[in-house]
């Protein structure tokens, strides 16, 4: 199996913040362009646990931002720097820094949601890819905004073991920014069914079997004109460890 090196790029968004891009696979490869979940990073949503590798040796160029406020990219404190639909913008931002034409689009959670945000404003990839995303997380996104505003405003005070708790404990596995991740939240954008329903993309809707953070997987592909829905184990924390993830996506890519 080739072995790709990971490298890391930076670029100014359309309002001047530094955003940061990591990218793995032939450079004359097919690009897909894949964006982690909220306090997650590029590092952990996809490449520590191989899938960005397995997509390399498959062929893809495998483009992997980091989400303002994340990872490697600028975390600004200025409320201003969080406009609604701001990660949308970046993304398109990226694809016009990278000049792609002919691309692929997915993401992870926050991710998936972001490239969603992306389709009913305009981009058109080859496919689309969301993945850990159930359909109550598109429509109506205060409702897991909710739960992360509680937990970022009271760290430190939840029982061990708890949901919270363990979401508390990711966040310092990333090295999150409590301040810049609560501004994320002011940033999403609820997205109607008819809009979700007007993609007319060949999109890959894939999640854990456990996996009920937000609301049904299945609803998004069956509102899809060409939605397709694949079921790997795990819950939303688990399934993105697994190996059937990014399996999932290269054969979905590479039909």
């Amino acid at each position: 199996m080739a072995s790709f090196p990971i490298e890391t790029h930076r670029f100014k968004s359309f309002d001047g913040v530094e955003l940061a891009w990591h990218e793995t696979g032939p450079t004359d490869g097919p690009p897909v362009v894949l964006i982690h979940g909220y306090f997650s990073t590029a590092e952990v949503n996809w490449i520590k646990y191989g899938h960005a590798g397995k997509l390399a040796a498959r062929g893809f160029r495998v483009i992997m931002p980091d989400l303002r406020g994340h990872g490697q990219s600028a975390r600004p404190h200025d409320p201003a720097a969080y406009p609604p639909d701001v990660l949308m913008r970046d993304g398109f931002a990226l694809i016009e820094q990278l000049g792609l034409t002919d691309y692929d689009l997915g993401g992870y959670s926050l991710g998936g949601r972001t490239a969603l945000r992306m389709l009913v404003n305009g981009a058109r990839p080859r496919r689309a890819l969301l993945c850990g995303m159930g359909l109550a997380g598109l429509t109506d996104t205060h409702g897991r905004g909710t739960y992360f505003r509680r937990v970022l405003t009271n760290l430190g005070s939840f029982e061990r073991g708890s949901s919270e708790w363990m979401t508390e404990a990711f966040l310092k596995t990333t090295k999150g920014d409590p301040e810049a991740l609560l501004l994320i939240l002011q940033t999403f954008v609820d997205t109607p069914e008819e809009e979700i329903a007007g993609i007319d993309v060949p999109t890959l809707v894939v999640t854990g079997a456990e996996d009920f953070d937000n609301g049904s997987a299945q609803e998004v592909a069956e509102l899809l004109p060409q939605g397709r829905f694949v079921e790997i184990p795990g819950n939303h924390m688990s399934a993105v460890s697994r190996p059937e993830l990014a399996d999932a996506i290269g054969d979905f890519l590479a039909a």
